[in-house]
């Protein structure tokens, strides 16, 4: 049986370290790149579970980390959608492969929604893999009409 725990400040090589295998399993990239990116990502999540603008969950199981998931709590201007002057952003879900297909995913899913209700956040977003978008379409979670414009395009990587 697992449990659910939130992340601490101690976690985040851990978090990024799941952060480099959610990516390692939708996008190729070498493993320099991937080094860089989980250096990288260690140091902004470390920083925001500190101030806790970041909270993450973990399901664990005989001390092992089967899933994880976290929430980005953004400062966002007040908008027509939410006057609320903050935006929850789902990142980092990733799920053990072995694990896989017990709905930890979607218990995560759950629990860091309902953080959002609890804080009054009336907007959630995510960008979703092909592999989760259809969890998060049976949640509710809808595409909108966001628009990109990615300046680093130019750039080789991740750099």
């Amino acid at each position: 049986m697992h449990k659910i725990r939130l992340a601490t400040t101690d976690d985040a090589a851990t978090i990024s370290r799941q952060r480099r295998l959610m990516f390692a399993d939708n996008f190729t990239r070498t493993a320099e790149e991937f080094d860089r990116l989980e250096a990288a990502f260690t140091k902004w999540v470390a920083l925001r579970l500190a101030d806790g603008s970041y909270l993450g969950w973990f399901a664990v199981e005989n001390d092992a980390i089967l899933a994880a998931c976290g929430l980005w709590i953004t400062d966002f201007p007040p908008h027509w959608m939410d006057i609320a002057p903050a935006r929850g952003y789902l990142l980092n879900f990733y799920t053990d492969p072995a694990a896989r297909g017990r709905g930890l995913a979607k218990e995560l899913l759950r629990i860091s929604v309902e953080e959002c209700r609890k804080r009054r956040i009336g907007v959630v977003t995510l960008h979703a893999s092909k592999f989760g978008k259809p969890v998060y379409e049976r949640f509710g979670f809808v595409q909108n009409n966001e628009m990109i414009l990615r300046l680093n395009e130019e750039k080789q990587g991740w750099e």
